[in-house]
């Protein structure tokens, strides 16, 4: 289980999770690891660059354990500390101390914190082609240490709500507050474009003077542009990590700005890509979810480390997050999967009828089991919602539960019920053996090679060949040069 709302296929079923999630506990959230990678001025193997970095140390671990946990990969640490150390010392600030996180999260994300804490998540890194791409979003996310923009967010945010506290207490007029911080709210928003605008010239800036391709943000804006719009015809993501595009202003205007930036320097061709070296440090990382937490292959759920898995239904779309798993029908019914802690043998009719649930019929509970393991169901309606559930504790005393629901107790809210959790099992040794993680392969385009050749290499994805136009910002029918480095996801 892993890390937006960005697309809902089927209209409403964001929505439907997040009423189930309130109406329903928590699920366990597994922490991640909390070693840091940093990177400065002095190489491949960089440190800390000079100063003090204790500011936001709470912030930061709230961050990690929000998008999964740090990245772990020896080359792709020594490729961003590489890119990093030549773009800090192209800044205006080059004494500016950076410490840098890979992120184990799918999403398209970098951002940084006061004190010089600069994210980046393993999905971006595996979208860019180029470390010129990198540096364009690592000079961008500097950009705004070196301009203060996050303590003037924090500033503006704070007064906005000092205004709306004002008008409430003191004209006692709660609507009044209500408008005020509307109003502050919307000038917070354009203010905060301005900054991110100001942000891409400085990025553009640095890059240049860093000796990278000054169109690498243009080209890079473009990419992010392509896959999301690719992740979006798959169908719906829900409750991730938020990505670079949806905090950034809209995608044809900050091309257009950062090709005007980058024209400052010449015209398209200049500057060093250093991609054959980026592409290196990059094959092999891993792609979509990471196996720790859990990975989604077609219809089915595997998590290897807990050993166990179920599938779905046709018609669902399954989405892994940080603290559950996730899924939607097409007929509006939502899944949520997650963990409880319960002791080993415990009662788990008794479970359910222990006041957990609101609007449980206690006559519907019943007890059973699933591919030899304890189980147990029940039936319940709260808040104008139909919900089936289901616990199951596996032979390692772990018990997992299956939350279903939909506006109305529909045939198909309990086939899915029943369907899904039949199909509940403990993984064995063999099938574990088999089960890989889908990973970034580069791959060497040879004479003859197609998009719809290369496309064919790709393992455990939807629409391949468009996903391969995506990571590479190929257009539809674009020939492979003999030679090329081409990016392939796949098991193999």
């Amino acid at each position: 289980m892993t890390a937006s709302a960005t697309h809902d296929r089927n209209g409403s079923g964001i929505g439907r999770l997040r009423a189930l999630a309130g109406l329903l506990v928590a699920a366990v959230v597994l922490a991640g690891c909390t070693t840091l990678m940093t990177a400065g001025t002095t190489g491949p193997n960089a440190s800390i660059i000079g100063g003090d970095l204790n500011a936001g140390p709470e912030e930061h671990a709230r961050i990690v354990a929000a998008y999964g946990g740090i990245y772990r990969d020896d080359a792709l640490e020594r490729t961003v500390a590489r890119i990093v150390g030549r773009v800090v010392a192209a800044s205006d600030e080059p004494d500016q101390p950076y410490r840098i996180t890979i992120l184990n999260a799918p999403a398209i994300n970098a951002f940084a914190l006061p004190g010089g804490y600069l994210y980046v998540t393993r999905g971006l890194l595996t979208l860019a082609n180029d470390s010129a791409e990198v540096a364009a979003v690592l000079a961008h996310e500097m950009a705004h240490v070196t301009a203060n923009h996050a303590v003037e967010r924090q500033n503006k945010a704070r007064n906005a709500v000092i205004v709306s506290r004002v008008v409430t207490d003191v004209l006692d007029d709660d609507t009044g507050g209500r408008l005020a911080l509307a109003s502050s709210q919307r000038s917070l928003a354009s203010f905060s474009r301005q900054q991110e605008l100001e942000a891409d010239a400085m990025g553009v800036k640095t890059i240049g003077r860093a000796g990278y391709d000054p169109f690498a943000a243009a080209r890079f804006l473009t990419t992010m542009a392509r896959f999301a719009a690719h992740k979006v015809s798959t169908g719906p993501t829900m409750e991730k990590a938020p990505d670079f595009l949806a905090s950034h202003p809209s995608t044809p205007e900050r091309v257009e700005f950062a090709t005007r930036a980058a024209r400052a320097f010449g015209a398209p061709g200049i500057g060093d890509t250093d991609r054959e070296r980026y592409l290196d440090g990059l094959d092999g990382a891993i792609f979509g979810d990471d196996p720790s937490q859990g990975y989604v292959r077609d219809r089915t759920f595997i998590h290897p480390s807990l050993r166990v898995g179920f599938s779905v239904p046709d018609g669902f779309v399954i989405d892994n997050t940080s603290d559950a798993v996730l899924a939607t029908g097409a007929d509006g019914t939502a899944l949520r999967f997650d963990a409880v802690a319960l002791v080993r043998g415990a009662d788990l009719g008794q479970y359910l009828a222990s006041g957990w649930v609101n609007g449980l019929d206690t006559g519907s509970i019943r007890r059973f089991t699933v591919n030899g393991m304890p189980a147990a169901s029940a039936n319940a309606s709260a808040k104008g919602w139909a919900f089936r559930i289901a616990i199951i504790q596996a032979d390692s005393g772990a018990t997992y539960r299956f939350i279903f629901a939909n506006e109305a107790a529909t045939q198909g809210l309990d086939e899915a019920a029943t369907l899904t959790v039949s199909s509940f099992r403990q993984l064995d040794q063999r099938e574990l053996a088999r089960l890989k993680p889908l990973r970034i392969k580069v791959f060497t385009a040879r004479a003859g090679d197609t998009q719809a050749s290369l496309a064919q290499r790709m393992r455990g994805v939807d629409r391949p060949q468009a996903l391969l136009q995506a990571l590479n910002n190929l257009k539809p029918g674009a020939p492979i040069a003999p030679g090329s480095k081409v990016k392939i996801v796949t098991d193999r």
